[in-house]
Formats: C-alpha cells, structure tokens, sequence
C-alpha cells in the first residue's frame, strides 16, 4: 500500500476524490466545492490518496494541529472495502503518530454508525468524548452530535475540542 500526498486541484485523483466525498458523506458531514478545494492550499491540511497496485482505494484527509492530528474525513471506497484497507491505513496513522483525533456517529444512531464504531475501536480507537459537536461547515447546514475518539487517554477534551472548533472549522 502506498499514501500519495495530494498538493494540488489539478491532481488526476481529486476529482475521484471529491466525487466519492460528495456521494459518501451527507451535505451536513462535508465541506461544499469551494472548501474543498481550499483545504489543498492549507499547510495544515495534508490529502491522501491511498493507492494499491496503482488503484486508487481511497483517501485521508487530515490537519496536523498543535499536539494531535485530525482526521476529517476518511474513506476507503466502496470497491476495496472489507479487504483490510482501512485496518492497514490506521496501523500506518498509529506508527507516524502518536496523538490522533477523529469524529464518528454515535453508535445508536444506525447500524453502519454501529459497525464504523467497531472498526474504530477494534483499531485502536476509544471513544473520549460522547458530547461533542460538530459545528456546521456553512449556513444551511445544520451541525451535528458526534463522538470525539482517540487513540489516547487525554484528562479533559475542551482543548482538542477548542482547537478542532478553531482551526478545522473556522
């Protein structure tokens, strides 16, 4: 497996990118044309294409802030998914990172929030905040109540949520 860093909108892969981006993620859970493309002149924000055998399999989109990286959004496409892509990925996150944050739906909510939790959990992950939420990308969209987990046990979450809040969503 290898991670591509995607720098730039002309990349052949951003397109294929945003598509599934759009086609995956409900409007409420994802930045809107122009914000996406904004996120590849943002030295905090690194893209990802996760490529195998010269197969796009999916992307990483994540911020390196102060004392953790973020991961916004993470996808292995619908193709390549239950092939271990996913397990492999974050096994790749934990041996380059030792702080990582990520959000997920709340376990009730459905069943594919219910099987999202478990992988992350079987990864690794532990939920570290359960009042977490997610403020709006834009006007008209509405934000969202999610977990907040981490690959770590941190004492109090208001300064990962401060900066999550400040710099991802400002």
């Amino acid at each position: 497996m290898e991670y591509v860093q995607v720098t730039s909108t002309d990349d052949f892969r951003t397109d294929e990118i945003y598509k599934s981006y759009c086609e995956t993620f409900p409007e409420d859970e994802r930045r809107g044309e122009s914000q996406f493309r904004c996120l590849f002149k943002n030295p905090k924000v690194k893209v990802h294409a996760l490529l195998d055998d010269l197969n796009n399999v999916g992307y990483l989109i994540s911020w390196e802030l102060t004392n953790f990286i973020f991961i916004e959004h993470f996808e292995i496409f619908s193709e390549f998914r239950s092939q271990k892509y996913g397990a492999e990925m974050i096994s790749h996150l934990f041996k380059n990172y030792s702080h990582i944050v990520l959000e997920a739906e709340p376990e009730h909510l459905d069943e594919d929030a219910k099987r999202r939790l478990q992988f992350y959990t079987n990864n690794g992950f532990s939920v570290i905040d359960e009042d977490y939420v997610q403020p709006c990308y834009e006007e008209g969209k509405n934000p969202l109540n999610l977990w907040l987990l981490a690959n770590w046990q941190p004492e109090k979450t208001d300064w990962i949520k401060e900066e999550i809040y400040d710099v991802v969503y400002c």
